[in-house]
């Protein structure tokens, strides 16, 4: 076992939440919006130090983490490549114009990516956050398409920003701002793997009325989806559906917009998601990873469909004042880098086949375990009735709560936190994974006995 941070097992000197992150917790209720942070006895810890899959928090205990801190850290913690970057670039050159007087850091870090793309020449516009990515390809479209009704998906999640806000579906996010949010957006039925052909026809039959005939609203030119949905517990459609939409989508001369800032970049086993079905979409949505753990993100299409954004004359109709910062930038080239040079892309392949195997052997046979599934290091459990196969509400957040007592920082996911969701850094070692599993199953059966 390694010594360093980044390959460790846990090790745990206080019950945690130890009493620093318990003072944390107090000090921030003082100063932040009670929304923001879920603040209980048991929850949360509040970190100090990370590299590789390890995370070391103020009362100096040692976590695997299996969040990759929201699928952020691809390349890990702290990586050295990206601090690097970032160390070198901090001495020159913080922040710059970017749409006016650029800063070299934003070519370089634009012309790396477009190095990765699926098209021989691309454009991008870059953003701080996934969010900001979707606003940007949601106007795209509709500059090409000239149709500002839109269709998403059932489970859908891009954002909290009141454009991409209108194209998540989640109820608890919507309710409260409705009476601000677009009214053209529909939403169409997300199949699971287990559909049969009937659910699967129903999707794309709504799909293909609401593309071609419509409700009476507004009619649909953009089409955006995640080619697994991750907030919603990492669903993954059935073979073959991707494709279809995509047919449906362009027959109806409409825009395939693939959310892909969470499934992007290695995450699922593959360069970007939609590799898996063959299909290459009209828009690309990156961000979590892409700066390597600083806020940036990237709309990127091909040149025949970004240029109908006009040239600027000077006052950009899409920008910010943060756009291409070269800190950002920097660190975004230095991890594109360490994706390539890692080989990290087949590392989440192996591993995740690794974990998934494990997972399922672990969890074989348990009352509660609806599915175990995923791609790559992208896994979702997903607890439900045995009987009634209605999801275990809570399940999964208490699942999370007891493998922290273990060391190991999980989250949940789904609509109703049924969805033990695992997005660890593609830098997790064997090791950690092997030790990681029997705990997590323990976690599992004891959130599903309480």
């Amino acid at each position: 076992m390694s010594e360093e941070l980044g390959g460790l097992l846990p090790k745990l000197l206080t019950s945690p939440p130890g009493p620093r992150s318990l003072e944390m917790a107090s000090r921030l209720s003082r100063v932040e919006s009670r929304n923001v942070t879920y603040l209980t006895p048991d929850y949360p810890v509040f970190w100090e130090e990370a590299r590789g899959a390890n995370v070391r928090d103020v009362d100096g205990n040692v976590y695997v983490d299996m969040t990759g801190a929201f699928g952020v850290s691809v390349a890990g913690h702290t990586a050295q490549g990206v601090v690097d970057g970032i160390r070198s670039q901090s001495g020159r050159l913080i922040h710059g114009m970017g749409d006016v007087h650029p800063p070299a850091a934003k070519v370089e870090f634009l012309e790396a990516l477009a190095g990765l793309g699926p098209w021989p020449e691309s454009r991008a516009i870059l953003g701080s956050s996934g969010s900001e990515a979707v606003e940007a390809a949601l106007k795209t479209a509709l500059l090409v398409a000239g149709r500002p009704g839109i269709l998403a998906f059932e489970g859908a999640y891009h954002g909290l920003t009141l454009g991409s806000l209108a194209t998540t579906h989640r109820e608890e996010f919507r309710g409260p701002f409705l009476s601000r949010l677009y009214e053209g957006v529909r939403f169409a039925p997300y199949p699971k793997p287990g559909d049969g052909s009937k659910e699967i026809k129903k999707s794309l039959d709504k799909i293909r009325w609401l593309l071609r005939e419509g409700d009476g609203g507004d009619e649909v030119g953009a089409v955006i989806i995640e080619p697994i949905q991750g907030r919603a517990g990492v669903r993954i459609p059935p073979p073959g559906y991707l494709e279809a939409l995509a047919d449906l989508t362009w027959n109806a001369k409409a825009l395939l917009i693939f959310d892909e800032i969470f499934t992007g970049l290695g995450r699922t086993g593959a360069l970007f998601g939609f590799l898996h079905e063959g299909v290459v979409p009209d828009l690309l949505c990156l961000g979590k990873g892409l700066g390597g753990g600083l806020p940036l993100s990237a709309c990127v299409g091909p040149a025949k469909i970004m240029d109908a954004w006009p040239p600027s004359q000077g006052e950009a109709i899409h920008t910010s004042t943060f756009l291409g910062n070269p800190l950002a930038c920097a660190a975004g080239t230095a991890f594109l880098k360490e994706l390539v040079s890692g080989d990290l892309v087949a590392r989440s392949k192996a591993l995740g086949e690794t974990l998934l195997d494990l997972l399922s052997e672990e969890l074989a046979g348990v009352p509660g375990v609806s599915e175990v599934r995923g791609r790559g290091l992208f896994v979702g459990v997903d607890l439900r009735d045995p009987d009634t196969g209605a999801p275990f509400r809570k399940a999964a957040v208490r699942a999370a709560t007891l493998a922290l007592r273990d060391g190991i920082l999980v989250l949940p996911a789904g609509a109703y936190g049924h969805v033990l969701e695992l997005s660890p850094p593609l830098v997790i070692t064997q090791e950690q994974v092997e030790w990681v599993v029997p705990k997590l199953g323990g976690a599992i059966r004891g959130a599903l006995e309480a």
